[in-house]
């Protein structure tokens, strides 16, 4: 079974850009994530974008931003045939960590709307009227495909102008982020999800995974929450659902087997915890949406 983390070099590979098509790319994106921010701009047909328990659906137009380590897939709307074709720009958010003026940090403030589930990070054509955001998103993927010198720069330039304007919508939907510092990344906890995922089909208990990090089990309990947004247990509950229903679209295994290789303790338990976060079973899943997404498979 595949994990779902996508390895990047932060150090050497800040920044990835390009033009996204689906009759020269393999497609549908399966479920995946990885440490960089990524921003999709839809340019021609409709996508379906699923990023951890959101779903967002891009006309042409429309932006979506996914934050550092959500879970996301991409697939095409249900029952729309049409090509796809969207723009992709993949960057380390730690770079933005500077303070400009009266604007808080950039990363802080994308945290800080990770933490607030009144924000969206969708944003729609509409919104985003009067704003070159095509001319910044094609410039960065201009400027990463010619490495020309001083190319890194150019596309933090145009970034910093996508996320500041992301910014000025939030605060016209009601939300502005605190002035605050962000705290410098890379501990092991940051890094723990890189374990989780790898080994979410074996047993993990949270004790052991605090040992690993070498914290106590409550402090580890407490900055899990607080990092991630839910409990560790939580986190591996979801993993483990997504691996599931990775396995229900893309494979022909039976539920067993799914359950097993998933890393749950049966069937029964896969079942239970597969309902708690769709809402529906892994059988009836599987029958809803197989036919789309292979689909999608066989015009690719």
């Amino acid at each position: 079974m595949y994990n779902l983390f996508e390895p990047g070099d932060l150090l050497n590979a800040p920044y990835e850009a390009f033009l996204f098509d689906t009759t020269r790319h393999n497609f549908p994106v399966r479920s995946h994530w990885h440490h960089y921010m990524e921003i999709i701009l839809m340019v021609e047909g409709t996508a379906m974008i699923e990023s951890d328990e959101k779903q967002y659906l891009l006309h042409p137009g429309d932006m979506a931003a996914l934050p550092p380590k959500s879970i996301h897939a991409v697939y095409k709307a249900p029952d729309m045939q049409d090509d796809l074709l969207y723009y992709v720009i993949k960057f380390d958010l730690n770079r933005f960590r500077e303070n400009i003026g009266y604007v808080p940090q950039l990363k802080s403030a994308v945290l800080q709307a990770m933490d607030n589930p009144e924000v969206s990070f969708f944003f729609s054509s509409q919104e985003l009227a009067g704003f070159p955001v095509l001319e910044f998103v094609r410039g960065c993927a201009r400027e990463a495909h010619s490495k020309h010198y001083g190319h890194y720069m150019i596309i933090y330039s145009y970034l910093n102008c996508i996320l500041v304007n992301m910014l000025r919508i939030w605060r016209e939907r009601g939300f502005t982020p605190s002035y605050e510092i962000s705290p410098p990344s890379g501990s092991s906890i940051e890094t723990i999800t890189e374990y989780i995922d790898a080994h979410s089909d074996q047993p993990l208990k949270v004790e052991q995974l605090a040992i690993r990090c070498n914290m106590s089990y409550s402090f580890f309990a407490k900055q899990f929450r607080q990092i991630y947004g839910r409990s560790c247990k939580e986190y591996i509950e979801y993993i483990r659902v997504i691996k599931t229903e990775d396995m229900l679209l893309f494979t022909d295994y039976d539920m067993t087997y799914i359950s097993q290789a998933a890393g749950f303790a049966d069937c029964s338990h896969m079942i239970k915890t597969f309902r708690k976060y769709k809402n529906i079973t892994p059988k009836q899943f599987r029958m809803q949406n197989t036919k789309n997404v292979r689909g999608s498979l066989m015009q690719s």
